[in-house]
C-alpha cells in the first residue's frame, strides 16, 4: 500500500504517521504540506530522528493520484477544493476535516462560515462512524471522518436511542477536551498562560459539531430533535471526556441499557463498557483507538447519565481514519491500531 498524509505537520498527521508506520499492509507514506516544502521532516519533530528524515513534498495532483489512500489532516475548507480531480481516481480519500461531513451546503455555510463543497462531493461522501456505517463505508471511495467530539458522543447514545431507552427529545452533552484539539497553531486560547490551571467553555451554542451529531442521530436512530451541546477546554493534552445526560423511558433499568450497550458492541474491538464509575478517566484511552462507555440510572429523576471516553487524536481523528481504510480495503479492521494505551 502506498498513502499520503496531507498536511502531516500537525497534530492529526502526526498521529496519522505514528499508526501507519506500524500499520502491516502500508510500505510506504508520502508527507505532503501547503507550507513547508523542503523540510525535513524529522526537524520539525525531533522524535522521528533516523526513522523520518525525508522532505516534505508539495501537493501535486500528479503524485496523489498514484497514491492508494490519500489522508487530509487539513483546516476545514481545504479539501473541498482539493479532492474533486481525485474522485473517481485510483486513491480512496479520507478527509478529517469537517468538509463533507454535513450533507446540507447550508448547514456547513452556517456553522463553518466557509463555502461549502460541490453536490457531487458531498453526494459521494460516506460518514466513517466505524462501528455504525461499515457496509457504506466499505463501497465508498470518499469518508467524511467524523469529529472526535461527535465520535465521543455518538458511539455511547446512538444504541440506547436506536431501542428506544433513552428520550431523544432531552438529551443534554457536556463534553471537555484536552488542548490538542485545536490543532498547532498558535493561539490565545492555546497558550499555556490561559490553559494551565484554567477550565474555560467555549463555542457556547456555536460548535460546528452540533449539526453533525444531530445528522447522524438521525441518519442511525431516525430522530430529528436538536440537542444541547456544550464544550469545555481543560489543561490537558488530549482526551475527550462527553456526558450526556437524558431521561429512560417506561421502567428501564440501569442493567437494561447496559445489555443494550454490550449487545450493540460485541463485536467491536474499540468500544469496551466500563461498569465501574471509579475507573473512567481519559488516561484510560490515552494514546489508543478505544472508546469507553459507563452508564449510570439516577432512579431520583428517571435519568441516565452516560459517559464515553476517547483521545482525541486516536479514535477522535487519526485512528478512526486508518480504521476507516481497514474497512474500505476489507483488511482486518485492528490492523495497526492493536496498541495499548499509555496511561502514564
Amino acid at each position: 500500500m502506498k498513502v499520503g498524509i496531507i498536511g502531516a505537520t500537525g497534530y492529526g498527521g502526526v498521529e496519522l504517521l505514528r499508526l501507519l508506520h506500524g500499520h502491516p499492509y502500508v510500505n510506504q507514506i508520502s508527507l505532503f504540506t501547503s507550507s513547508d516544502e523542503g523540510m525535513i521532516f524529522s526537524r520539525k519533530y525531533a522524535h522521528l530522528k533516523g526513522l523520518y528524515d525525508i522532505p516534505l513534498q508539495s501537493l501535486n495532483m500528479d503524485a496523489l493520484v498514484e497514491l492508494d489512500v490519500v489522508f487530509a489532516s487539513t483546516p476545514a475548507g481545504v479539501t473541498s477544493t482539493l479532492f474533486p480531480p481525485l474522485l473517481g481516481k485510483k486513491p480512496k480519500l479520507i478527509d478529517l476535516s469537517g468538509d463533507f461531513r454535513l450533507k446540507d451546503p447550508r448547514d456547513y455555510r452556517h456553522w463553518y462560515k466557509k463555502q461549502p463543497a460541490t453536490e457531487e462531493m458531498l453526494e459521494a461522501s460516506v460518514y466513517g462512524l466505524s462501528e455504525w456505517n461499515r457496509t457504506a463505508i466499505s463501497e465508498a471511495q470518499l469518508i467524511a471522518n467524523p469529529g472526535c467530539y461527535p465520535t465521543a458522543v455518538l458511539l455511547s447514545l446512538l444504541p440506547l436511542l436506536t431501542s428506544g431507552l433513552i428520550d431523544g427529545n432531552s438529551v443534554i452533552i457536556d463534553a471537555k477536551s484536552g488542548v490538542s484539539g485545536a490543532g498547532n497553531t498558535l493561539s490565545r486560547a492555546t497558550h499555556f498562560a490561559e490553559t494551565n490551571e484554567n477550565l474555560s467553555i467555549y463555542k457556547l451554542h456555536e460548535h460546528q459539531h452540533i449539526p453533525e451529531i444531530e445528522q447522524a442521530i438521525g441518519q442511525f436512530a431516525h430522530s430529528s430533535t436538536p440537542i444541547t451541546f456544550t464544550t469545555h477546554l481543560v489543561p490537558m493534552t488530549r482526551g475527550i471526556m462527553a456526558t450526556s445526560y437524558a431521561p429512560v423511558t417506561g421502567n428501564v433499568k440501569e442493567e437494561d441499557l447496559y445489555d443494550c450497550l454490550e449487545a450493540a458492541y460485541q463485536n467491536n474491538p474499540f468500544v469496551r463498557i466500563i461498569r465501574e464509575a471509579a475507573v473512567m478517566g481519559t488516561n484510560q484511552v490515552y494514546g489508543s483507538n478505544y472508546c469507553d462507555i459507563h452508564v449510570k440510572v439516577d432512579q431520583r429523576t428517571n435519568r441516565a447519565t452516560i459517559v464515553s471516553v476517547i483521545d482525541n487524536l486516536i479514535k477522535g481523528a487519526a485512528g478512526q481514519a486508518v480504521q476507516n481504510m481497514n474497512i474500505q480495503y476489507g483488511f482486518e479492521e485492528t490492523a495497526g491500531l492493536t496498541g495499548m494505551p499509555l496511561y502514564i
